[in-house]
């Protein structure tokens, strides 16, 4: 965006160094999680089972990882980290292997999540809400075609979000 080749960003967590103008669009939930062998040990963990798990962490930059790294840094725990992956698909693939646990946003585990794959782990503080946002350059001219498309999205959201994400609303952690 910055460099002026795309229009528009999808975020969860707004970049510092740029202004922008933003629509949100969703509510962006995250959660911890492990693979299907974990055995759940009480009905909601509380904070001091990060220091238990091997925790398995997004590359340097993610938004997924800022957001787990400020919750860390307000509860002042402290994590042994294990793993560090590039990108949510990989994070996705170690924990169904059984090589850690992640704190992951619930949008992209749909599948996971319905074949059991992958558990969430009710935990103390969880889950860890943000937005999802639609953000472009504050002062950009937006073309015709990318006007045509906010103003689509802008009068569609929620209809959207109804035909396509009310099973976010359907996932509880226990």
């Amino acid at each position: 965006m910055e460099d002026n080749e795309v229009d528009f960003g999808l975020v969860s967590v707004l970049p510092e160094k740029l202004s922008v103008e933003e629509e949100i669009l969703l509510e962006n939930k995250l959660y911890l999680v492990g693979n299907r062998e974990h055995v759940l040990e009480q009905g909601q963990y509380t904070q001091d089972i990060f220091s238990k798990l091997p925790m398995i962490y997004r590359e340097q930059g993610s938004a997924t990882r800022t957001i787990m790294e400020g919750f860390f840094d307000r509860s002042k725990i402290i994590v042994s980290k294990k793993i560090e992956l590039t990108s949510n698909e990989a994070v996705k693939q170690a924990i169904i292997a059984g090589l850690g646990y992640s704190i992951m946003p619930l949008i992209g585990l749909r599948n996971e999540i319905k074949s059991g794959e992958i558990k969430i782990l009710p935990t103390e503080g969880f889950p860890i809400r943000s937005q999802w946002r639609l953000i472009w350059l504050e002062n950009k001219k937006l073309s015709p075609i990318s006007l045509a498309y906010l103003a689509y999205l802008r009068e569609n959201k929620y209809n959207i979000i109804n035909d396509s994400f009310s099973w976010l609303n359907l996932v509880h952690s226990h």
